[in-house]
């Protein structure tokens, strides 16, 4: 079987235009109409297919397509890319137009949205642990993230999915955290996975992207019709640069993970060595069943832990040489994340740690001295 990386670089070979062997950048917003009149289709008779028929790049592009090519490559399933994950997620809400989103532990911008669709429309919203009998039913969404932000650790996707299929909710898995091939959620229940590719698909902190991934052809083709109207469709400048990322991808996810879970592993062996640190979060450290099931190619990238008190958390990032104090994740260069400066759930003493791909050994070294 054709390995991820061979994916990431010959996915999209069939839609190549041009003989260059980088994808040229499209930049054209719109574009000429067949020269013979006998292939032209009236709107009134519903118009040509919206992808492989370039019109407009607001409905799609060679760039956008290209992606959308590589990422089903990849993952197996079909793909519909957008400006961002945020746009993504919205995109899903709309889609489903739940009556009740259960909504659990979850990256603060996908709650804020979700208080936003209750302030708007009334949307309901309960607690994944809460009881779905009664509470959520046919239509409504159960939004799951796994592993969760900012911690790095799994929940049993599985579980919650029986118990929402039992009443006809729909599972949303933002597994933006456990890039494939570490995880499949659609292997434990998903109906519709969630990918901020900012993170591990760009690689790069260089672009905004997001991904839904479906299970068919004909739901992907509704999303696409229905991104057209909320104009979220990937410009042409950040698509290239995701297929550029799509070439290493396999690459540099393999090596963050492993570099992520070899940290965990020696934070939490040395913690009583280690004077500021107190906790250490990463799914290489959970003991449950369902961990070694559902995260069957690797752990996440991620991983966080808790220091002493607030002003020691507020001190570790001017003390590390190697991880860059920012926002956001997935990049190349490891960083940290003094999280209450962007998530108001989140308890002051916690640090986010994004692993990049610098030798381990350094990094390891450089959290060392910082901890103590």
């Amino acid at each position: 079987m054709t390995g991820v990386s061979t994916k990431g670089i010959h996915g999209a070979d069939h839609l190549a235009r041009v003989p260059d062997v980088v994808p040229p950048i499209n930049i054209s917003a719109t574009f000429r109409y067949d020269d013979d009149p006998d292939t032209w289709v009236k709107a009134e008779d519903g118009g040509k297919p919206l992808l492989d028929n370039y019109l407009y790049s607001r409905v799609s592009h060679p760039n956008s397509e290209q992606v959308e090519a590589i990422v089903e490559q990849i993952t197996g399933y079909p793909a519909v890319v957008y400006s961002g994950g945020m746009p993504a997620y919205n995109a899903a809400l709309t889609y489903y137009d739940p009556k009740t989103i259960a909504i659990g532990h979850a990256y603060h911008g996908c709650r804020g949205l979700a208080n936003l669709w209750t302030q708007k429309f009334g949307t309901k919203q309960i607690s994944i642990d809460d009881e779905f009998g009664g509470n959520i039913g046919q239509g409504d969404l159960v939004h799951l993230e796994s592993p969760v932000n900012p911690w790095g650790t799994a929940i049993d996707i599985q579980a919650y999915a029986d118990r929402a299929h039992k009443v006809g909710a729909i599972v949303l898995v933002d597994a933006t955290f456990a890039p494939p091939p570490i995880q499949d959620p659609f292997q434990h229940g998903a109906d519709i996975v969630l990918h901020s590719a900012t993170k591990y698909f760009g690689g790069h902190s260089d672009l905004l992207a997001g991904l839904l991934l479906v299970k068919d052809a004909e739901t992907k083709n509704k999303l696409v019709k229905e991104r057209v109207l909320l104009g979220t469709n990937i410009g042409s400048l950040e698509a290239a640069f995701l297929l550029r990322s799509l070439r290493t991808f396999d690459l540099r996810v393999e090596r963050q993970w492993r570099s992520a879970t070899a940290i965990a592993q020696h934070l939490n062996d040395n913690i009583d060595k280690l004077s500021k640190l107190t906790k250490v979060y990463h799914s290489s450290l959970q003991t449950e069943p369902f961990v070694a099931k559902q995260l069957v190619n690797g752990h996440s990238p991620v991983l966080s832990i808790e220091v002493t008190d607030e002003a020691t958390a507020k001190s570790i990032p001017g003390k590390l040489k190697y991880f860059i104090h920012a926002v956001s994740l997935g990049g190349v260069e490891s960083s940290v994340h003094w999280r209450v400066l962007s998530d108001k759930a989140i308890a002051p003493n916690v640090i986010r740690i994004s692993v990049g791909v610098e030798n381990v050994d350094d990094l390891i070294a450089d959290l060392d001295q910082a901890l103590t």
